[in-house]
Parts: C-alpha cells; structure tokens; sequence
C-alpha cells in the first residue's frame, strides 16, 4: 500500500462536510466523482482516510480486536463498514481489499461507502459531545 494521495484526503473532507449536513445524495455524488476520476483505487483511498478520521489516532501496534455487538445479524453495508474498519485498524489490507472487491461483486459498494460516511459522522458527533 502506498501512500494515500492529499486530493483522497480532500475528497474525505468533502464527502464528511456534506454528510455532517445530511445531504446524502452529495455524498454519493461525491463518491461518484472520485470514481469517475480514479476509478476504485479513488474510493478505497478515501474510504481509508474515512476509516483514519472515525479511529483516530492508533495507540500502538498490534492486533487490535474491535468489539461490534449484534454484527451477525446488521445489514450488509453496517456489517461492511464495522470489518473494513477492523481491517484499517488491523493495517490488513488484504482484507479491506476483499472487503472491496465483495461489495463490488454484491452490486453494495455504494450503500457501504455511504454507511462508512455515516459511521464516521456519528463518530466524530459522539467524540465532540
């Protein structure tokens, strides 16, 4: 894995503010433009920086196991969300590339970026209560 490019960084900011003001339909436009421009690699460097800003800073290495209650049983696109940031928490890429690859497959790539979106808005609103 290679660096993550500033304009990922940038498009995660963009898709974040649009999320944070509930416009869903900006964030998968969004999403849709990065897609346009660099194709899947564009939304798996965005997502992983989506993943960085809902973690946080890491508290050193490791394997981390990350607790989500009733995972079994959530839809695709939270089920999705919770492994692929496992995965980024874990530094597993392979796994975050699987994860990737399924959704495309599954035709749900779309709902779980939107999912992950989601999640990390909530995230950051529970970190600033």
């Amino acid at each position: 894995m290679t660096e993550v490019p500033q304009h990922a960084f940038d498009d995660a900011a963009q898709i974040l503010e649009c999320a944070i003001s509930g416009d869903s339909a900006a964030v998968a436009d969004t999403f849709d433009a990065v897609v346009d421009r660099e194709g899947v690699v564009g939304a798996w460097d965005v997502a992983w920086c989506l993943a960085a800003t809902m973690v946080g800073q890491l508290p050193g290495s490791g394997a981390w196991t990350l607790e989500f209650p009733g995972i079994d049983d959530a839809q695709y696109d939270k089920r999705w969300v919770a492994r692929f940031v496992s995965a980024y928490v874990n530094g597993d890429f392979p796994t975050g590339e699987a994860l990737f690859g399924a959704a495309i497959a599954d035709g749900q790539l779309p709902d779980c970026l939107l999912a992950l979106a989601g999640s990390t808005v909530a995230t950051l609103r529970r970190r600033a209560a």
